[in-house]
């Protein structure tokens, strides 16, 4: 900034009032003006010119009837339309909504069949250990009579070849399996007994139950009936007493002691 600009600056309090370039403005006035004046030049050269059309009749070529029935059918048919987009709009959702559905069942069915074949697979498992731990300790058992035979009756092993030793072996073993199945079947047996019980004794307490709900309905209603015969009852003997004292007020003796004497 030159010295003479700094000697036009103002202070006025807080403010400092400095005043523009001169030079710098005017170039940016010419350069403006400039500006316009080719705005305005172009906007003359680009004008429009005149608009020539032929003469033609507008409207009037349907009455105002036609054309409110021509409205009137635009509405129905909007109405219509806009039914349809609902409906079609609804139908999608619903479809989506059972897609989703589809889904989660088909992933709920695969869990349950992994589950499914997870607990087969245990149990198998169990199954095979449960074989292997019998025919462990049928061989124990076999061993263990094995040792204990020539114990008993050693003359006799003594006597007997392997064979004879084989036979016995196979035959303690038929013996052994077949006791342990007859004992699976009695406990078979005997839990098939006890829920046999427990399902009759709840099929009678069920039906006491039943028969007592029945006799209290039949009870409930005979006691209403009762009680309703006896008010009617009530009300019947209130009028007859009524119409006889008025008549042994009026004949000075009653009916029934005329009849019996």
């Amino acid at each position: 900034m030159s010295c003479s600009q700094k000697q036009q600056e103002q202070y006025c309090n807080a403010y400092v009032f400095v005043p523009p370039n001169e030079t710098r403005r005017n170039k940016l006035q010419r350069i403006a003006k400039k500006e316009l004046e080719d705005l305005e030049r172009w906007k003359e050269q680009h004008r429009s010119g005149p608009i020539n059309l032929t003469p033609q009749r507008l409207g009037g070529r349907i009455s105002e009837a036609e054309v409110r029935q021509k409205q009137q059918i635009n509405l129905m048919q909007s109405k219509y339309q806009q039914k349809l987009k609902r409906e079609e709009y609804a139908r999608i959702k619903r479809e989506a909504e059972e897609a989703e559905i589809q889904k989660k069942k088909a992933i709920q069915r695969e869990k349950t069949e992994k589950l499914e074949e997870k607990r087969r697979q245990e149990e198998q498992q169990r199954r095979e250990m449960f074989y292997e731990d019998r025919s462990l300790k049928t061989n124990e058992l076999l061993n263990r009579l094995d040792l204990g035979l020539p114990e008993r009756n050693s003359c006799q092993i003594a006597n007997r070849g392997p064979e004879s030793t084989a036979w016995e072996r196979s035959h303690s073993y038929r013996e052994t399996q077949k006791e342990i199945e007859n004992r699976r079947l009695q406990q078979m047996k005997e839990e098939q007994r006890c829920k046999s019980e427990l399902l009759e004794v709840k099929r009678k307490q069920e039906e006491e139950k039943r028969t007592k709900v029945h006799q209290n309905e039949h009870r409930r209603v005979n006691n209403a009936f009762l009680d309703r015969l006896q008010n009617q009852n009530q009300v019947h003997g209130t009028y007859q007493s009524g119409y006889f004292g008025s008549v042994d007020h009026f004949g000075g003796d009653s009916w029934e002691s005329r009849y019996f004497e």
